[in-house]
């Protein structure tokens, strides 16, 4: 991943694990099998967890249509992973850059 994005980022974007894991693979593993589980269980609470996230309807559509013999949950998972990846760069961008050093006229903000 460009300027890589911590795993500890991720997981704190979506809390759906109990327990940390130590590489992206295995966040991406965990995720798929929770997607799987969901896509079984309780298709809506996936919807809606899509929806909160901003998955493009479409783009998981075509996704899913083109790779239909892989695994629906890998797929979601690399989805998500690859939509709050773009999500916390995106705050890093735009995150307002502040000199709070001692003497500095922002040091005096709240």
């Amino acid at each position: 991943m460009e300027d890589q994005v911590s795993i500890h980022q991720l997981q704190h974007e979506l809390p759906i694990l109990g327990f940390e894991v130590f590489s992206f693979s295995e966040l991406l593993e965990k995720w798929a099998l929770y997607f799987n589980n969901l896509i079984l269980n309780d298709f809506a609470a996936l919807v809606s967890l899509l929806y909160r996230i901003d998955i493009s309807e479409i783009k998981l559509r075509n996704l899913l249509r083109e790779n239909s013999s892989d695994n629906a949950g890998e797929l979601i998972a690399a989805l998500v992973m690859e939509r709050l990846t773009q999500k916390l760069k995106t705050r890093e961008t735009y995150r307002p850059k502040t000199d709070s050093s001692p003497g500095s006229a922002d040091a005096e903000k709240w």
